[in-house]
C-alpha cells in the first residue's frame, strides 16, 4: 500500500471518528505540554538559583576564625582565633591545592559623603582576587581592586551598584570623588547589579570596596574579618579543609582536630547540594507529566481498537487477498504513532510559546518572578519529551494493530 493510500485511509478513519480522535490528539497535546512545562520551569528555576549563587561567587570557602574547645600545647580552651594578613602568604605557600586566596576588613557605619550626601554604609578592605572569587564584576567603564592600588595603599574605592545609585543617581560615577570617613576617595569602578542569594554581612551592591592595605592604614584594624579561599577543583574543598586545620593549627596554636577553632562556609558542598535537589525536583516534575502523557496514551490505544472493530471486514478482506500480518499490524502502529506525534508537535510549539511569553514579563527588581527565572525548553529536556512520547506512541500503537495482525480472515470476512 502507498503512502498516499495509507494517508486517505488515515484521514477518513479520523473523519469517521472525528469527535473522539479530537479529544484524543488534545490529550496528547495536554500531556506533551504538562511534560515540556513542568520541567521547562524547573530548569529556568534551577538556573537562576544557579545565577544567585553565583552572585557570592563561585566554587569558594569562606573562614572565620572562632573559639578553641580543645587544649593544645599548654594552652587552654576557649581562645580566640583571629587572623592576620601574614596567615594569607602562609596558607598560599602551604597548602597547593588552593588556586586562589585573599582576605577582607569590614566596617560598619562608614560615612560615606557625596556632596550634600551622607551616607552610613559597610566598607571593607579587600584583595584584587575578589574580582573573580567574590564575582565583584565592574560595570564598563571601570575597574576594580589591582595589586598597585595594594602596594602603593591607595585611596581609591569601588562602589556597590545600589551605593552608587544613593550617591550618584545615574550620574556616572567612576573618576568621580567620595569622602569616607572624611578622607577623599577616587571611585574607580562601580560593581554590575547582580541577584545574590548566599551573602555575609549584606548584599555586595550596597557596599564599598577598598584596597586592603588602605583599609588598614584608614582604621587600624589589626586582624582581618575572614579569609576567602577557592581550591583548584570542586573535589578539593575536603582536603584544603583538612589543610587548612593543620597549616592554621600549627601556626596558630589550635589541635587540627578541634572543629570549632575555624568556621567554614563551604559553598561547594551548598551548591552541590542543591544542584541535587533540583535534580531530584525535575524527575518528580518529569514524572507527573509522564503520567499524564500516559494517560492520553491510553486513549490512543482504545480509539485505535474501536478503529480496528470498525474496520475488521476491511482487515479479512486485506488479509484473503495475500496481505500479511506484519503489514497490517504495521499500518494500525503508523496510525496510532501519526496521532501522537501530531499531538506532541502541537503540544511542543504551544509549550514555546509559553515559554516565549513568560521571558517577555518585565521583572521588577525583588519580586517573585525574578527568582523564579525564565521557563527554559532545553535540548535535553526536548529530547526526553520526544523519548517519552515515541516509548507511549510505540505502545499505545502495538497492542491494538496486535490484535489487528491476529485477526482470522474467515472470520473477519462474516464479522458484521
Amino acid at each position: 500500500m502507498g503512502l498516499l493510500t495509507f494517508l486517505r485511509y488515515f484521514w477518513n478513519d479520523f473523519r469517521k471518528q472525528k469527535k473522539r480522535a479530537t479529544l484524543t490528539v488534545a490529550a496528547i497535546v495536554w500531556g506533551t505540554m504538562s511534560i515540556l512545562l513542568l520541567l521547562a520551569f524547573g530548569e529556568g528555576l534551577k538556573r537562576q538559583l544557579d545565577r544567585n549563587q553565583r552572585g557570592l561567587g563561585e566554587n569558594i570557602m569562606i573562614v572565620w576564625g572562632g573559639q578553641t574547645s580543645m587544649p593544645y600545647e599548654g594552652l587552654p580552651r576557649g581562645r580566640r582565633i583571629r587572623f592576620m594578613e601574614e596567615d594569607v602568604d602562609v596558607i598560599q605557600k602551604s597548602i597547593p591545592q588552593i588556586e586562589n586566596i585573599g582576605a577582607e576588613y569590614s566596617r560598619w557605619g562608614v560615612d560615606v559623603v557625596r556632596g550634600s550626601k551622607v551616607l552610613s554604609e559597610h566598607v571593607c578592605g579587600e584583595y584584587p582576587t575578589y574580582e573573580q572569587m567574590r564575582a565583584h564584576y565592574p560595570m564598563q567603564g571601570g575597574r576594580y581592586i589591582n595589586w598597585t592600588d595594594m602596594e602603593e595603599k591607595r585611596r581609591v574605592i569601588f562602589l556597590g551598584y545600589e551605593m552608587k545609585q544613593k550617591l550618584f543617581g545615574d550620574e556616572d560615577a567612576t573618576g568621580q570623588t567620595v569622602h569616607v570617613s572624611g578622607i577623599p576617595f577616587t571611585v574607580i569602578g562601580v560593581g554590575q547589579d547582580k541577584q545574590q542569594m548566599g551573602m555575609y554581612g549584606g548584599p555586595d551592591v550596597s557596599k564599598g570596596s577598598m584596597p586592603a592595605t588602605t583599609f588598614k592604614s584608614l582604621f587600624g584594624h589589626k586582624y582581618l574579618s575572614n579569609l576567602v579561599i577557592q581550591p583548584r577543583s570542586t573535589n578539593l574543598n575536603e582536603v584544603v579543609e583538612r589543610r587548612l586545620n593543620e597549616v592554621l593549627g600549627a601556626r596558630l596554636k589550635f589541635h587540627p582536630d578541634d572543629e570549632q577553632a575555624l568556621s567554614i562556609w563551604d559553598t561547594i558542598e551548598g551548591r552541590k547540594a542543591m544542584q541535587n535537589m533540583m535534580l531530584g525536583m525535575q524527575i518528580f516534575m518529569g514524572i507527573i507529566g509522564a503520567m499524564t502523557l500516559l494517560i492520553a496514551g491510553v486513549g490512543v490505544a482504545n480509539i485505535m481498537y474501536v478503529v480496528i472493530k470498525e474496520r475488521t471486514k476491511e482487515i479479512g478482506i486485506k488479509m484473503a487477498l495475500g496481505g500479511k500480518p506484519r503489514i497490517v499490524q504495521w499500518q494500525f502502529l503508523l496510525e496510532a504513532m501519526i496521532i501522537c506525534f501530531s499531538g506532541g508537535v502541537i503540544g511542543i510549539f504551544i509549550s514555546q510559546l509559553i515559554c516565549d511569553l513568560m521571558s517577555l514579563i518585565p521583572r521588577e527588581e525583588g519580586s517573585s518572578m525574578t527568582w523564579l527565572g525564565n521557563p527554559t525548553i532545553s535540548l535535553p529536556i526536548g529530547m526526553i519529551t520526544i523519548a517519552i512520547l515515541a516509548i507511549i506512541a510505540v505502545i499505545a500503537g502495538y497492542f491494538p494493530s496486535r490484535r489487528a495482525a491476529m485477526l482470522n480472515p474467515a472470520e473477519t470476512l462474516r464479522y458484521e
